[in-house]
């Protein structure tokens, strides 16, 4: 909203400041610090507000350690993340902006689901909360409005790289290619054009286009390429949201690693919107999608604002109104950049909590349909409960995997250069 009121000063009024309002590194500095008072001033009054209407937290014994004292810790407190990512985005993002409206409706959408599943268990006292078909329908939806939106949206597009060899003999003889190599916007075709082109790591060129999995139905194959990038939407928005919900086992864990995740994924939408940075990495120049930086920068501020009252010993629980609307953030937001191949490497502290769920059920069924007793891999999962039952603190635990998180958020920073 201020960027247009702003915006509308400046050009009318020539008002001093006022201009400043269209630098995207001025609005998201002024994005991340909004969230991160709100989560601080307003984080405390939702805690006590929780506390009043006695939203606790039931928790199951499982035999873990410092598990009886979170008993009755207020849950819904994802209510104090998402009121500190959409207000900073509401006040400074441009809200015509495509990748903007998507990024709220994903927000909004996967929050009133988590929400309604956190209400069923501590209103309803249902333990088991939401169906599980219906968070997937919901997940599913939400894929749906992505994927079309991304696919068939004029505003949803990409410039391609202009190499040397594609220069016409004319451009060649002249001072063209020379006034090229020196303007880096001239590196770019004048024109955006649709793709279905993504970013891929340790490849040559660093791009894939779904629809070159198509190229055996015929040269109409590049309208088809929604049959593919639609369901991997879908798969994608379903995964990363559930691996968020299961990483939220204990205090300031999924916290900390979306906090990690949605600041590296603010860096990629910035350079991937900026076309001397897209042109050093080597990687496709996406227009409009520096709006995000906004976005992003407000969900490490609530992140982070929200981690002091997360982070051990807990005054709170995000919940599944969090948890999911930070998976589906997350998933949405590398979809919108084309960095979504990037995920099981930035996002592998999901990837590896999911796995072990997977992995210790597989093998447990497993082994009693072969030895009639059920075997595990894991003392317990998630991962984080396995260290928990090997006698590791849980902020240790915590503290290590922010670590690995910040690894894995480098090493994916590095890949953009690695071919």
């Amino acid at each position: 909203m201020l960027y247009y009121l702003f915006g509308y000063l400046d050009r009318m009024f020539d008002l001093p400041g006022a201009g400043v309002f269209q630098y995207i590194s001025f609005r998201a500095a002024l994005a991340v610090i909004l969230s991160l008072l709100i989560s601080l001033v307003f984080g405390k009054r939702i805690i006590r507000l929780l506390h009043r209407k006695q939203v606790g937290e039931t928790v199951r014994d499982l035999g873990l350690d410092g598990q009886k004292e979170k008993q009755g810790t207020p849950t819904m407190g994802g209510l104090i993340i998402i009121a500190a990512i959409l207000i900073p985005t509401l006040l400074f993002a441009r809200l015509l902006n495509v990748y903007v409206i998507l990024m709220i409706v994903t927000t909004v959408w996967l929050g009133l689901i988590g929400f309604i599943d956190d209400y069923i268990k501590v209103f309803k006292k249902d333990k088991e909360g939401l169906a599980g078909r219906f968070k997937v329908l919901g997940q599913v939806g939400l894929g749906l409005i992505v994927g079309l939106t991304l696919y068939f949206n004029p505003n949803v597009v990409v410039k391609e790289r202009i190499r040397e060899q594609q220069l016409t003999v004319e451009h060649k003889t002249s001072n063209v290619i020379e006034d090229i190599r020196q303007s880096e916007a001239a590196l770019y075709a004048k024109d955006p054009v649709k793709s279905t082109k993504t970013t891929i790591p340790f490849i040559k060129n660093h791009e894939f286009d779904y629809s070159a999995l198509l190229k055996w139905t015929g040269p109409g194959y590049r309208n088809l390429a929604w049959l593919i990038f639609i369901p991997f939407v879908i798969l994608i928005i379903t995964a990363v949201s559930n691996g968020a919900n299961i990483t939220d086992g204990i205090d300031g864990l999924a916290t900390g690693t979306s906090a990690i995740i949605g600041a590296t994924l603010g860096i990629l939408a910035y350079v991937s919107g900026n076309t001397v940075f897209a042109n050093y990495l080597n990687i496709m120049y996406i227009p409009y999608t520096g709006e995000l930086v906004v976005f992003g920068a407000a969900m490490v501020g609530a992140c982070v604002g929200f981690l002091w009252y997360n982070a051990y010993p807990a005054q709170v629980f995000m919940g599944d109104t969090g948890s999911l609307a930070l998976g589906g953030i997350i998933a949405t937001f590398a979809i919108a950049i084309r960095k979504e191949l990037l995920i099981p490497i930035l996002c592998g502290i999901f990837l590896v909590e999911n796995l072990s769920v997977v992995m210790q059920v597989s093998y447990f069924k497993y082994t009693k349909k072969k030895y009639g007793e059920g075997r595990q891999i894991f003392r317990m999962s998630p991962l984080h409960h396995h260290y928990q039952k090997l006698g590791y603190h849980e902020a240790k635990i915590v503290s290590r995997f922010w670590i690995v998180g910040i690894m894995l958020a480098i090493v994916t920073m590095v890949t953009l250069k690695l071919r």
